[in-house]
Order: structure tokens, then C-alpha cells, then sequence
């Protein structure tokens, strides 16, 4: 007898041709290799945004600094013994001011107020503006050995400054204070013209660069002391306390008369150690107006002369000097010299037989 094999019965998915168009296949699903890359990969995407931002914010807020540490808005302390003063010529008699015991009373009641400037170098500080509360802090602190005077609040300006914005940063500081002298600010101008990194022709050109802010008047006033500081400004001992009307009298008669300016220089410098009082006296003496057909007396001068010689390269040069006269001859053309050296020459001749 034969059994009978059972027969089943299978059911297959229907063929792919009956199923409806527009019908999407189901997704296939990823083994965990393929998940964990996908995922590192919007990890990293995220990151790189984030990284991006970042950047992007810290190059905003670095452009800020700058632009805010230029305009001098960034306030720092800085140590005092790190600030130089040498870069810019002060527009400051170089005597103790008067009011610095005042300054140092009120710092040490209520504080700096106003913080200096200083433009940062490589091995410190050079000071812009704030001569006067630099002085005060420097004096307190070797006074009081308080540490609190050691290091002053400063704006820090942006190093490579060009000289002539700092000179105008100071300049136009010490205009809003009404106690600096026409005589001040005239050397200071004629100290400018003779900076070689400075573009002006002359210290008249340098008054109305640095003193743009000022009004015409007050400009052409600091031209003619400018004349005068010019003419006789190395025997001078107290310029600061020339008052304005005895200036512009000294300049009238200094055009009338240009040679004034020696016999003026010549009274001023054998005076032994004259104060406020004797210097100004002097200068009054030489303002008066010459009566109409005299000529003004010349200062009395002695006719001693030194006669001496020097080895030079170029040859030996000979010095003749008299009162009131320095004659040296040399084998060299002075004329084919560039006329800016030669004046800065002369004039470090002058400065340092005054010292």
C-alpha cells in the first residue's frame, strides 16, 4: 500500500507588475556602520558651524578692539616706569608746573578722573598725552611708596600711529586749557617743523597743522610768537610768562629793525640767572617804539675776539668769535647743503652752548 505525499500549499507576494503606480518602496533599512557615519558626519557639520560662527565673532570683536584701542578707548594700568616721554616734544615749559601739588591732592582725594594716553612699543609705553598727571603719579609714588601710584590708568592708542596725529592728540588736549602760553605753543611748532618724519614747510605751516582746531585770531597770535621764539627764543629763561601784547610789540619792532634780535639776545644772555621779573623788564625795554628819524642804540659790545683752528677732514676750518658775531671758514660749499639739515645743525649748535 502506497502512502500519499501531503502537498502544501505556498503563498507568494504577488509580482512586482501589480502593484500601483506612485507607490514608494519601502526603506531599506542601514546596519549600525552606516547610522554611526551619518551621525559623525552631522556631527561634524554642526561643529564646523559652530566653529565658523565663532570665528566670525572673534574677528568682529578683534576689529572692535582695534578700532576702539585707535580712538584711545581702552583703558588699562600701566606701569609708570614703562612709559617714555622722548618721542613727542611737549608743548610744556620743561620747569616743574605750579599746579602739579594741586593735581597730586586731588588724585589722592578722589582719583584720576581722566586716564593719559600712551601708544604701546615694543619694550613699553610712549606717553601722548598727559604729561602733568604722568609727573603727579611719578612724584606720589617715590613720595607715599604706595603701589597704587605705580601703575597709572592709561587709553591705549594703537602702535604705528603717524607722528603728526599724535602731536595733534596732545595739541589739541592742552587748547582746552586756557593757561598755556602763545610762547609755549609757538616752540612746539617750531620743534614740529623740525621733526624729519613731519611734512610742513616751516613752523608757520606747522602752526596751522597743529593748531587746526584753534581760531584764526588765536593762529595768527601763535604765528607771531612763533617769529619770536625764532628770533630769539634759545636765550630765553621764561617765554611761558610773555604776555601776548608785549609779544606782538617784540615782533613789530623785530620787523622794523631784524638786527634787534641779536642785541636782544645779548642783553638776555649776560644776565646772571634773571627771573620772571628781570627777563620781562628786559624785553619791555626793547618793545618800545623808536621815535620816527632815530635809530635804536645798539647794545654796548665789546671788541674782544677768539681766533682758533680745527682739523677736519674736508681741510682745516677757522672760528673767529666776537660779541654777538661766530664767523667759520672752511674749505666746503655750504649752499649745495639741504637747508633743513643745516638749520637743525645750527640750531643744536645754539642749544647746546646754551645748556
Amino acid at each position: 500500500m502506497t502512502k500519499k505525499r501531503r502537498v502544501f500549499d505556498i503563498d507568494f507576494d504577488a509580482p512586482l507588475d501589480d502593484v500601483p503606480a506612485g507607490t514608494d518602496a519601502p526603506e531599506a533599512r542601514r546596519g549600525p556602520m552606516a547610522a554611526a557615519i551619518t551621525e559623525n558626519a552631522e556631527a561634524l557639520a554642526s561643529r564646523q558651524q559652530a566653529e565658523a560662527a565663532i570665528r566670525e565673532e572673534n574677528d568682529r570683536l578683534a576689529h572692535q578692539f582695534v578700532e576702539l584701542k585707535k580712538q584711545g578707548l581702552i583703558v588699562d594700568l600701566v606701569p609708570i616706569d614703562q612709559i617714555r616721554t622722548d618721542k613727542l616734544i611737549r608743548d610744556r615749559a620743561p620747569k616743574r608746573d605750579h599746579e602739579i601739588d594741586e593735581l597730586k591732592d586731588s588724585i589722592k582725594s578722589v582719583g584720576l578722573s581722566n586716564p593719559i594716553r600712551v601708544e604701546e612699543h615694543e619694550d613699553g609705553w610712549e606717553l601722548v598725552q598727559g604729561w602733568r598727571r604722568l609727573t603727579a603719579y611719578r612724584e606720589l609714588y617715590k613720595e607715599t611708596g604706595n603701589p597704587a601710584y605705580a601703575r597709572i590708568p592709561a587709553g591705549l592708542v594703537a602702535r604705528g600711529a603717524k607722528l603728526d596725529e599724535l602731536y595733534i592728540r596732545m595739541v589739541d588736549e592742552n587748547l582746552i586749557r586756557r593757561d598755556i602760553s602763545f610762547a609755549e605753543m609757538a616752540q612746539l611748532a617750531v620743534a614740529y617743523a623740525r621733526e624729519p618724519e613731519t611734512t610742513v614747510a616751516g613752523p608757520l605751516d606747522a602752526v596751522d597743522r597743529l593748531y587746526a582746531s584753534a581760531g584764526r585770531q588765536k593762529r595768527a597770535y601763535i604765528k607771531h610768537f612763533t617769529t619770536l621764539m625764532r628770533a630769539i627764543g634759545p636765550a630765553l629763561k621764561h617765554a611761558e610768562a610773555i604776555p601776548r601784547r608785549l609779544g606782538l610789540e617784540l615782533v613789530k619792532r623785530l620787523e622794523e629793525n631784524p638786527d634787534l634780535a641779536v642785541d636782544i639776545q645779548h642783553v638776555l644772555l649776560n644776565t646772571q640767572r634773571p627771573d620772571v621779573e628781570t627777563e620781562l623788564a628786559i624785553l619791555q625795554s626793547f618793545a618800545k617804539p623808536v621815535p620816527a628819524g632815530t635809530k635804536p642804540k645798539p647794545a654796548p659790545r665789546s671788541t674782544a675776539k677768539t681766533t682758533f683752528k680745527l682739523s677736519r677732514p674736508e681741510g682745516v676750518a677757522k672760528c673767529t668769535a666776537a660779541d654777538g658775531r661766530l664767523e667759520l671758514q672752511v674749505n666746503r660749499d655750504f649752499t649745495a647743503m639741504d637747508r633743513r639739515r643745516l638749520e637743525e645743525a645750527l640750531q643744536a649748535f645754539l642749544d647746546t652752548l646754551s645748556d
